[in-house]
C-alpha cells in the first residue's frame, strides 16, 4: 500500500485511540469536521500543515508526517546544486572592475598601487558593513552586481599583497563571497548560492581559516530547508558540530539541525538541538567573536527566534505565536528583511491558531514592505499564509488581504 493512501486510516486509528470524536477532533485543531472524514476516509489528501497539527496533537512524532504527500518544491528556492568552485577571473580584469566600483561608491585609492591592499582593505571593510545593512532593505537583485565584483575585487587585492596583508585580505573577500551567496539565495537562485558559498570557503581556507568551511554547510542546510528536505538538513548541520569548531557555528548549526528535525515532525530531537544551540550561543566565546559576525545580527535572542520557528513545524501554531509575538518585537526597524522574514511565520502560527482576524493584520503591514525586500525564501511562508488562509476564504479580512498576496506571489515579484 502506498504510503500516502496509509495516511488516513493511520489517523482515524490514533484519534480513536486517543479517545476523540471527530467532532472534538475538529475543534482541538480548527479544521472542519467534514474535511478531516474525507482524509480519514482517504477522499482528500492532507496539506502538510495538516498533516503537522495531527501528528504534534496525537503524538506521533513524525510518523503521520511521513505518511502524508510530501510538500511541492517552490521553483524559486531550489536548484541542481552547483559544484562549488572558485568562480576568479583574471587580476587585470578584476582590478579593473575594482576600482571603478570604487570610484562608484566614493573611495579613495589615495594614489596607492593595486598591488599594495593594506589602504584599502579598511575601505572594503567598512563597505562590506555597510552593504550588508543595506541588504536589509533592498532588493537582493540590486545588490548582487556589486558584491560579486567586490568579492573578486578583494580577492584580487590579495594576490600581489605582501604575506602579512594577504591573509585578512582572503578572509575578508570569503565573507564578501558568503553574503554574495546569501542574497543569491534571497534573489531565488539556490545553485549560485551554493556556488558562492563554497566559493566562501576556498578563499576562507586560503586565508588560513578552515572554520568558515563548515559554516558553509549550515548555508547549505538553509537551502536544503526550504526546499523541504529534512534529512539533508540535519545532516548537514550535524556534520557542522564537531567540537573542535567555534561555539558560534556549532550553536548556529545545531538551530539548523532543529529546523531540520521539526520540519520531519521529531520533537524531541527538535527540543534537545535547541537546547544545545542555546547553551553555545550564551557562552562567552560566541559573544565575543571577532567582526564581522557570521549569522544574524539583528535577532536578540536566536535561539528562542528559532524555537517560535520550530514550534509551528511542529504543529504548536498557539505556542509557536507566543514566542514569536514575543521576539518579533524586539527586533530594530530598520531590520526590514529580518522583520517580513519572521513576521511572515509569525503571521501563519496565528493563522494556523484560528486568530484570523489577527493574522491578516500582521501579514497587512508586511505585505506592504515586501516589494521593497523581495525574498524568495520569505515567498515561501507567504506562500503557505495564502493556503492557509484559504480555509477561511468566508473571512473578509481574508477576502480583503488576497490582492496584495497575489501581488506579492506573482511571478514579476519573485
Amino acid at each position: 500500500m502506498r504510503t500516502t493512501s496509509r495516511f488516513g486510516p493511520e489517523l482515524r486509528r490514533l484519534r480513536q485511540e486517543a479517545g476523540l470524536s471527530l467532532t472534538q477532533f475538529s475543534v482541538a485543531l480548527n479544521y472542519d469536521k467534514g474535511h478531516l472524514s474525507k482524509v480519514e476516509r482517504g477522499e482528500r489528501s492532507a496539506s502538510p500543515e495538516l498533516a503537522r497539527r495531527c501528528d504534534a496533537f496525537l503524538g506521533a512524532n513524525g510518523e503521520l508526517q511521513r505518511l502524508a504527500v510530501r510538500p511541492e518544491t517552490d521553483s524559486d528556492t531550489t536548484g541542481t546544486p552547483a559544484t562549488p568552485s572558485l568562480w576568479l577571473v583574471g587580476r587585470r580584469t578584476v582590478l579593473k572592475a575594482g576600482t571603478g566600483a570604487l570610484i562608484d561608491l566614493g573611495l579613495k585609492l589615495g594614489g596607492q598601487a593595486p598591488s599594495a591592499p593594506d589602504p584599502l582593505l579598511l575601505s572594503f571593510r567598512t563597505q562590506f558593513d555597510q552593504l550588508r545593512k543595506l541588504g536589509q532593505s533592498t532588493a537582493p537583485k540590486v545588490l548582487l552586481p556589486l558584491l560579486e565584483t567586490q568579492t573578486r575585487t578583494v580577492a584580487g587585492l590579495a594576490a600581489d599583497a605582501t604575506s602579512a596583508a594577504r591573509a585578512p585580505a582572503l578572509l575578508l573577500a570569503s565573507r564578501f563571497a558568503e553574503f554574495t551567496g546569501w542574497m543569491a539565495q534571497e534573489a531565488g537562485d539556490s545553485s549560485a548560492a551554493l556556488g558562492w558559498t563554497g566559493e566562501a570557503a576556498d578563499l576562507a581556507r586560503a586565508g588560513g581559516d578552515s572554520h568558515l568551511g563548515s559554516y558553509a554547510l549550515v548555508r547549505r542546510a538553509l537551502v536544503t530547508l526550504y526546499g523541504g528536505d529534512a534529512a539533508s538538513t540535519v545532516a548537514l548541520a550535524h556534520r557542522a558540530q564537531s567540537d573542535e569548531l567555534p561555539p558560534r557555528i556549532r550553536g548556529l548549526a545545531a538551530q539548523r539541525e532543529a529546523q531540520g528535525h521539526a520540519l520531519a515532525g521529531d520533537e524531541r530531537d527538535c527540543l534537545r538541538s535547541l537546547d544545545r544551540a542555546r547553551e553555545l550561543l550564551d557562552s562567552d566565546d560566541a559573544r565575543s567573536v571577532a567582526e564581522p559576525v557570521l549569522g544574524t545580527t539583528h535577532v536578540s535572542n536566536p535561539a528562542a527566534m528559532t524555537a517560535g520557528w520550530c514550534l509551528h513545524d511542529l504543529g504548536r501554531p498557539k505556542a509557536a505565536a507566543e514566542v514569536l509575538d514575543r521576539e518579533c518585537r524586539l527586533l530594530p526597524p530598520h531590520a526590514l528583511r529580518t522583520r517580513t522574514r519572521y513576521g511572515f511565520r509569525r503571521s501563519l502560527a496565528h493563522a494556523a491558531s484560528g486568530e484570523v482576524e489577527h493574522a491578516c493584520t500582521i501579514a497587512r503591514d508586511l505585505l506592504g514592505v515586501m516589494p521593497a525586500v523581495p525574498s524568495a525564501t520569505v515567498n515561501s511562508d507567504v506562500r503557505r499564509l495564502a493556503r492557509e488562509l484559504s480555509r477561511f476564504r468566508s473571512s473578509r479580512a481574508v477576502r480583503d488581504l488576497q490582492p496584495a498576496l497575489a501581488r506579492v506571489l506573482a511571478p514579476a515579484h519573485n
